[in-house]
């Protein structure tokens, strides 16, 4: 049996926030927890949301206190600041870290029994929804809008924790390419390769199957023809990559994941790597290890990413082929796959061993153990 989680609405398009007063009114919520990070309220990004509400007459509450890779202690302080708020929404604007720190907070007050952080480690038995989250991604790679995922770091402990939980998703997703406008180029190539690893190991994990599959090769085939555009910041780039990193999330966070992300985690968890940047460093190298066990997968990789002649192609041949493409476009898009100068040679042990306990790593297609995880970061130190 294979189960599809979903949001109940996503709204799509250019203008799509001008939704959000509306669902607000309409589930009948008096009052909004805005969580978004500091640089978007002060840029003023957050504020095309918050000015939405204020015209409607729907009041809120800010909070900033998110960082990149969100901790226990963030999630915890906006805990206390959201029952302190008299709110009965959450709005979260940003990428994957106000998302995940809105998902964490939604979850511990509904379900006051997990205010441990740490206990909702892995697939936690909460038995309430989490309060209801009405999600504004302004970053085109996480999808946490549209995932039953969210992940927290463990600053004491130097690793980050994956949770797993149908109770998490937001109820609304509004996914708004103006809202992703203002990215720089560096982080908009960071956060479309995450989405584009989302798409690739989604599509070849062990929980792979055919309505997964569909998701995930439409998702690459729209993130490798749009995210070149979106860095550039091309309207229809940003367009594309807005509706790819969804579809993408609709795939995987219903099927998982593998190892690329198990080691990216651990990667932000020890030098507060981006995670996208993280994920897309890794990608060729993880995809050429996993190549023995996808079968023809890698076909239909390299067809997506725009390969011609794959057909005529030996296995072997089109393998190399998505690889390659994949390379490509992360160097296209300014990203160097090395972690020379990142990771440190007496780390690696202890980096091996935590990716390998992470949550992502038991759906990658081939087996994989502690020793070839610390074989696969020092190639990449080289």
């Amino acid at each position: 049996m294979n189960r599809f989680v979903l949001n109940e609405t996503s709204y799509h398009g250019a203008g799509a926030i001008k939704a959000v007063p509306e669902e607000i009114r309409n589930r009948g919520f008096s009052k909004a927890f805005v969580a978004s990070d500091p640089d978007l309220v002060k840029f003023g990004v957050a504020q095309k949301v918050t000015g939405l509400l204020e015209q409607a007459g729907i009041p809120y509450a800010l909070y900033t206190d998110i960082k990149p890779n969100p901790t226990i202690e963030n999630v915890r302080h906006g805990v206390a600041e959201f029952c302190a708020s008299g709110a009965d929404c959450i709005v979260a604007i940003g990428g994957g870290s106000s998302m995940d720190t809105a998902k964490a907070v939604g979850i511990i007050v509904a379900n006051p029994e997990f205010e441990d952080v740490r206990s909702l480690e892995g697939v936690a038995p909460t038995k309430k929804p989490c309060v209801p989250i009405i999600a504004v991604p302004t970053t085109a790679g996480t999808a946490a809008e549209v995932t039953i995922n969210y992940v927290i770091t463990d600053v004491e402990k130097k690793r980050k924790f994956v949770c797993v939980d149908v109770h998490d998703i937001p109820v609304v997703a509004v996914v708004d390419p103006e809202m992703m406008s203002t990215m720089p180029a560096s982080l908009t190539a960071a956060t479309g390769m995450d989405a584009l690893t989302h798409a690739i190991e989604g599509y070849i994990t062990l929980g792979a199957w055919e309505l997964s599959d569909m998701f995930h090769l439409k998702a690459i085939e729209i993130i490798a023809r749009n995210l070149r555009g979106a860095v550039a910041n091309t309207a229809e780039g940003r367009e594309g990559m807005a509706l790819g990193q969804y579809v993408a999330g609709m795939g995987f966070s219903n099927v998982g994941l593998g190892v690329d992300h198990s080691m990216a985690h651990t990667l932000s968890a020890y030098y507060d790597m981006p995670h996208g940047k993280a994920c897309a460093t890794l990608l060729p190298t993880v995809m050429e290890f996993n190549a023995p066990a996808t079968g023809e997968k890698y076909r239909e990789i390299a067809r997506a990413m725009g390969v011609p002649g794959v057909d005529d192609m030996t296995q072997d041949e089109y393998r190399a082929a998505a690889v390659a493409a994949v390379r490509k476009l992360a160097e296209d898009v300014g990203i160097q796959c090395s972690l020379k100068g990142v990771v440190r040679e007496e780390d690696l042990p202890q980096l091996a061993l935590d990716a390998y306990n992470d949550a992502c790593r038991p759906g990658n297609p081939r087996d994989v153990g502690v020793a070839e995880i610390e074989a696969l970061y020092r190639s990449l130190m080289e």
